[in-house]
């Protein structure tokens, strides 16, 4: 009925999706199987992509072939690029999605690749030979082989829902829990845990009264998350503001009691950076008010998520509390909201590729490695995809480092730190992000998904004409000078000293008050260059490119030098076989470490918790022997 695929993939979200194009894109042959064919790419928390750090990994994720950003930009009803007042490394796109229509375009997605086939049922246990994975089994008692399999079971394993005192098996609500594959996974030696996580009220926006509300609209100038010419929505919804207050955390603490957080009957650690509600109350008390978020389902609904009231206190006291906050004294709840516990695996037992140490052809990919967020889980799949594909194929695995992308950070903390709550990318977590840009994700990575034969020839030459055009504009600026008298009472005009020499473009753009698109208003010969280079839909994104180079040239390079220099860690490889129990050179925290997390090189043992400078020397030593 099956016979045998290159790849099975085990879910069908956000890692999922993007594991089963990767595969396929390449040539390999993938099956799919999933729960319910209804609710794939379905999002399960608030309907948004992108945000902090978040927006980066999608644009990255669309860079290397992905299709998160495609289906993003085709399903969006509100665009806003955030963090807009800082610097560049800190601007992050951010868009409301139409949470139906999106499920709906990735399944057309999906669909249009006939080397993926799709499989309704539950897979309940995985078989292995001579160490590696040979197939699966499923609830139908079907048996299917496979080359490779990657886990993206997000939080469907032995997931159990929680609403006050109540609880019951579900890996959503009105979904049921997927069970077997954790205990299969347990006998093998792969070990695992619990973490938890929860989602907020829909309420019915009829009901809500916005004229209280502080609206917040789209940008004007509506971006995208695709490097390609995707749509952009012709009008724009609104997402909404408002506010906690010492009444409603009043009526919070009433369901204190009932809350299976506080009680015990949760034992998973939750997300520190999205804390429920209730949560929210204990860490931070001094506050009397919190904002809440409402954000719009889609164009073809009334319902309302809010964003900052996720809680597993009783639905009465959610009910009750939502009373007493502006603009929803007379909201109408369409789902409580609830907390969720499932199992995931401790990802310090992959490797950099997210194939398991102990089952080999096994891989994972999402919340199962520990992670939150749709961003998060479709580059884990990306990468899962690409590297059980290459593996089948003899090819060199495809691993990112922390200077290439926001990717190779997410993935390296995972595989040499671990994680026992669940992980969120933030900028901050990035040392590199001065490089690791938004805007020119598709320069640092197209022609890497170009080589593997995820992107065709019409996307590298965007890509190329780009970075050309990009070095001829800054050729232009650095060797153009303008005269004192064709610019000074323009200058005045925006607050900027006159010049008092003739002076190079690119000088004038290093200042504060001048961006490079009032040079291009304002000096006519750099206005005719730009057009005679015809930059079409990405003029927008080269321009700000060149600028970015320009202003911010000299951290740039800084951050470069220290790159190049934590790069020659990374190109020290440490063989897979090592006994570090019997160096005793190393302290015993170390060789602890070591032995159990079984780094690929000297630059992530030096990132692992506990490993100290004097035992990298140690293992410089060892390697030089």
């Amino acid at each position: 009925m099956f016979g045998k695929y290159d790849i099975i993939v085990i879910g069908g979200g956000h890692a999922g999706c993007e594991a089963a194009v990767a595969g396929a894109k390449l040539g390999a042959k993938v099956l799919l199987i999933t729960m319910n064919l209804g609710t794939i790419g379905y999002m399960s928390c608030n309907p948004a992509m992108g945000g902090i750090a978040k927006g980066q990994i999608l644009r990255e994720v669309d860079a290397l072939g992905g299709m998160s950003g495609i289906v993003s930009d085709m399903t969006t009803i509100q665009f806003r690029m955030l963090n807009r007042s800082k610097g560049p490394a800190m601007w992050s796109p951010r868009a409301q999605i139409d949470r139906v229509a999106f499920s709906i375009k990735w399944r057309e997605v999906i669909e249009s690749f006939e080397n993926i086939h799709l499989w309704q049922d539950n897979v309940i246990g995985i078989n292995t030979k001579n160490g590696r994975f040979l197939s699966v089994m499923t609830y139908l008692g079907i048996e299917i082989f496979a080359a490779s399999c990657i886990i993206t079971s997000g939080t469907f394993l032995n997931g159990r829902m929680f609403i006050g005192k109540k609880s019951f098996r579900g890996g959503r609500l009105g979904e049921s829990s997927s069970e077997g594959i954790t205990s299969s996974l347990n006998k093998l030696g792969i070990e695992s845990g619990k973490l938890k996580t929860g989602t907020s009220v829909r309420l019915d926006g009829r009901s809500i009264d916005f004229s209280d509300l502080i609206e917040q609209k789209g940008d004007e100038n509506c971006g995208r998350f695709s490097f390609t010419d995707t749509p952009r929505p012709e009008r724009q919804k609104s997402c909404y503001l408002t506010y906690t207050n010492p009444k409603v955390h009043d009526i919070l603490r009433k369901g204190f009691d009932d809350s299976p957080l506080f009680q015990g009957r949760i034992e998973g650690s939750g997300p520190r950076y999205c804390p429920a509600i209730e949560d929210k109350l204990v860490r931070f008390q001094e506050k009397d008010r919190h904002q809440l978020f409402l954000e719009p389902e889609g164009w073809n609904t009334h319902e309302y998520y809010i964003n900052g009231f996720s809680s597993s206190l009783p639905e009465d006291i959610q009910f009750e509390a939502l009373k007493y906050i502006v603009g929803l004294k007379n909201a109408r709840i369409l789902k409580p909201g609830y907390g969720i516990e499932y199992d995931y695996f401790p990802p310090t037992q992959i490797d950099s590729t997210l194939e398991s140490k102990i089952v080999g052809g096994l891989y994972f990919a999402g919340q199962v490695n520990g992670t939150t967020g749709y961003e998060e889980a479709a580059c884990q799949g990306l990468m899962a995809g690409i590297n059980a594909t290459l593996a089948i194929k003899g090819r060199d695995p495809f691993v990112l480092s922390r200077s290439e992308a926001y990717i190779g950070v997410l993935i390296d903390d995972l595989v040499t730190k671990g994680t026992s709550e669940p992980y969120r990318m933030f900028t901050s977590r990035a040392e590199y992000r001065t490089l690791l840009r938004q805007n020119n994700a598709d320069i640092r990575l197209t022609p890497k998904a170009y080589e593997m034969g995820l992107c065709d020839e019409e996307r590298i030459a965007i890509v190329n004409t780009k970075s050309n055009a990009i070095e001829s504009i800054i050729d232009f600026l650095n060797n153009h000078k303008i005269e004192p008298g064709e610019i000074n009472s323009k200058l005045e005009n925006v607050g900027t000293s006159p010049l008092k020499f003739k002076t190079e473009l690119s000088q004038l753009l290093k200042r504060p008050q001048i961006n490079i698109f009032y040079l291009i208003d304002s000096v006519s010969q750099f206005s005719e260059f730009i057009d005679d280079l015809k930059l079409g839909f990405f003029k927008t994104e080269t321009l700000e490119e060149v600028e970015i180079l320009i202003k911010y040239k000299d951290y740039i390079n800084k951050e470069n030098e220290i790159a190049e220099k934590i790069q020659k860690l990374d190109n020290l490889p440490l063989k897979p076989d090592i006994d570090y129990m019997k160096l005793s050179g190393l302290s015993l925290e170390a060789r602890q470490k070591l032995q159990e997390i079984k780094p690929g090189n000297i630059g992530m043992a030096s990132r692992i918790s506990g490993i100290s400078p004097a035992d990298i020397s140690v293992l410089l030593i060892m390697l030089k022997r």
